[in-house]
């Protein structure tokens, strides 16, 4: 199994706090069957910053920390970018790190309450580019909860999305779940990754989300998500569908 986003990393953001907590992230995750983890550090959303090569240089000091640990598990280097207006010129400028290097896919976070009114053309301007924006954990998203065919619209456009594991076994709240779930059937989303940040209350829950999948959706569903995670660390093109709007009921002018 392959898990494409995680706060693995020791003391860059507010992932692992040092490298004991890493090695126990590390272990966790060989336990739940995954082999290969991206390490996806937060970078310009107001807090944390993590440019490209300073990742890469992390990422092969942990790998041979958990070599010397005997932990079968490899990572990648990736980031977590917060949407700013300057993105592309610092990806020119060496500053923005695809997930595993491999120059096509980058993560798009958004602020947790809205979408910013330069989303669509920054998205449009990035896949002129060459790249392919992936849209973190949308579902945890109040606008887009709100207004799903914002998202379906960016997705119609060429964006991809990512949901995160514990949102699809209920870790965020009945209604995160649900949306989660609809996502993952109007075919508006394109991988399923742990967004771990610890062993704790933030952990992965990558063997709990794939179960629950399989069991509503079948194995189908369940081998598409895991594929197109093995497709993105070869940096080649995800299978994706044909997206469906969600259908929002008003009552009384209310959603």
């Amino acid at each position: 199994m392959i898990d494409i986003h995680s706060h693995i990393l020791p003391g860059v953001d507010d992932g692992a706090k040092h490298i004991t907590e890493s090695i126990a992230m590390a272990k966790l995750a060989v336990s739940e069957g995954i082999q290969t983890i991206i390490a996806t550090p937060h970078h310009k959303n107001g807090h944390f910053e993590n440019e490209k090569n300073d990742i890469i240089e992390k990422v092969a000091e942990l790998n041979e920390v958990l070599k010397a640990e005997a932990i079968d598990l490899e990572v990648l280097p990736g980031q977590e970018t917060r949407i700013y207006g300057d993105l592309l010129s610092d990806h020119q400028e060496a500053r923005i790190l695809t997930l595993n290097d491999a120059g096509r896919y980058v993560f798009i976070e958004l602020p947790s309450d809205h979408v910013p009114a330069y989303t669509e053309p920054l998205l449009y301007e990035i896949q002129m580019k060459g790249l392919v924006p992936i849209i973190v954990h949308p579902e945890r998203n109040l606008e887009f909860l709100e207004s799903p065919n914002h998202l379906y619209k960016l997705v119609k456009h060429g964006a991809l999305t990512q949901i995160t594991a514990k949102s699809i076994v209920g870790g965020f709240g009945k209604k995160t779940k649900k949306f989660a779930l609809q996502l993952i059937e109007k075919k508006l989303t394109h991988y399923v990754a742990s967004d771990a940040h610890n062993t704790k209350n933030r952990a992965f829950h990558m063997l709990a989300a794939f179960n629950e999948i399989e069991n509503k959706y079948g194995a189908d569903m369940k081998y598409l998500f895991m594929e197109n995670a093995e497709l993105l660390v070869q940096g080649k093109l995800a299978y994706k569908e044909m997206p469906e709007k969600i259908e929002t009921r008003k009552f009384l002018g209310i959603f």
